[in-house]
């Protein structure tokens, strides 16, 4: 019979759920199946974990900072303008609480770890520390890698850890979003004893993390309104959206620009090469037909100028065109989170194809990786909320392979089974006529 969710998230530590947990946890080592003796969404990050860390035993979270690295790394953080909200509403009350808050960015490596200060010294002894890699590909399934992984708040307690090293702890993470794009800034963490995962820590950390989202967009507001931008550069991390639109959206110095689908791939293309392109290079990426390299430069010049009026940290140094500082594409987030095996955060900013509508070369292919790999990642999954979530999308409206996949998966009592039936019998009536 499978075990119940627990409706109180303390009960996760009592002695006889962890002694069953920790037996699951045996099992998992062993080779065993795990169905019913944990919490669903414990399991699937176990076979994610175990699929890239066969054996929990020996995993240690790897330092990813140096000391001087780190600094320079977490000054220039989009988090770090929001430190003071953090630590207001949870560090100092976590001061002589026996809890430790840590912050981390978007990519699970804690920038941050402060609270109780002998824990502080306690968790070096699993790597807990500032400049370590806490994602769900370094060390499986925590609080804070899980979290990112799922792009949702989570709890996890004692041997629910993928690492055995971690049994000892409990911990409560969520996810932190760019208040205006939508992407994962980072992570905010409690950890600790039985405490850091009663039931109101996680409304408590979910209420610090709104607080800090809205303190952001008030920075922004303010520094919108006073146009200093400079100030305003350490407040996000300067972003394009290009998925599910025909034009581009661009994020940057405090400011919102609509690009044009000229303009939103020529800067799709010189994101994605940091190095630079060439007049000629674009030339013949961005263009489905032979142009002059005249052409090319002349709506580069046009692009310098809308950039220069909005945002002038990102106008294109020349010979070759290449951006002065860093754009995330949400395209490539896509795919990065995909490849960590964040399959869910993946598709939580996916919002469609690659400019739809493009034809630009370079664009069509960037656009038929993104969905293939997607595409893939998900049905590769064997999660049913997953691959059902994908199956909402435009794209996959008609993808057969995808909707039987779904049905096979689906328990044979689920509600959600009628509506998969009904689109396959449609598709395959489609498709015979």
């Amino acid at each position: 019979m499978a075990q119940a969710e627990p409706t109180d998230k303390c009960a996760l530590t009592s002695r006889t759920i962890q002694r069953r947990i920790h037996a699951a946890h045996e099992s998992l080592a062993n080779g065993e199946s795990v169905q019913g003796n944990v919490r669903s969404i414990v399991q699937d990050s176990w076979l994610r974990s175990l699929a890239q860390l066969p054996n929990p035993e020996l995993i240690l979270a790897p330092l990813f900072f140096g000391e001087s690295d780190l600094e320079s790394y977490r000054q220039g953080h989009p988090l770090a303008t929001i430190m003071p909200v953090i630590r207001k509403l949870l560090v100092r009350p976590s001061q002589d609480s026996g809890l430790l808050v840590a912050v981390g960015d978007e990519n699970g490596r804690l920038l941050w770890v402060d609270g109780d200060l002998a824990l502080k010294r306690k968790a070096e002894g699993m790597m807990f520390v500032e400049g370590a890699d806490w994602s769900e590909l370094a060390v499986g399934t925590s609080a804070p890698g899980t979290a990112l992984a799922l792009g949702q708040g989570i709890q996890i307690a004692g041997a629910e850890h993928f690492s055995s090293r971690v049994h000892p702890w409990s911990c409560t993470a969520v996810p932190l979003h760019d208040p205006d794009s939508g992407t994962v800034l980072g992570v905010v963490d409690i950890t600790g004893d039985e405490e850091a995962v009663a039931p109101h820590t996680l409304s408590l950390v979910q209420a610090t993390v709104a607080a800090a989202e809205a303190q952001l967009s008030v920075h922004r507001l303010k520094n919108r309104t006073t146009k200093t931008r400079k100030a305003s550069r350490s407040l996000y991390r300067d972003s394009l959206q290009i998925l599910g639109r025909d034009t581009g959206e661009l994020h940057a110095g405090g400011s919102s620009v609509s690009l044009s689908a000229r303009h939103a791939e020529l800067l799709t293309l010189l994101a994605l090469h940091p190095n630079g392109l060439t007049a000629e290079e674009l030339a013949v990426m961005a263009y489905p037909e032979d142009v002059s390299v005249t052409t090319v430069r002349a709506e580069m010049l046009r692009l310098r100028r809308l950039l220069a009026r909005h945002t002038p940290q990102l106008v294109p140094e020349s010979r070759p065109y290449r951006l002065p500082a860093e754009l995330v594409v949400d395209a490539s987030q896509v795919i990065s989170y995909l490849q960590r095996g964040a399959h869910r955060l993946a598709l939580n900013i996916y919002r469609g194809e690659v400019l739809p509508r493009s034809e630009a070369p370079s664009i069509v292919r960037l656009r038929q990786e993104v969905s293939a790999v997607l595409r893939e990642a998900v049905l590769s999954d064997g999660s049913p909320d997953t691959l059902l979530k994908f199956l909402q999308l435009p794209e996959a409206e008609n993808d057969v392979g995808a909707w039987r996949d779904a049905l096979r998966l689906l328990p044979a009592r689920s509600p959600r089974r009628a509506v998969v039936v009904a689109h396959i019998e449609r598709l395959e009536a489609e498709l015979s006529a």
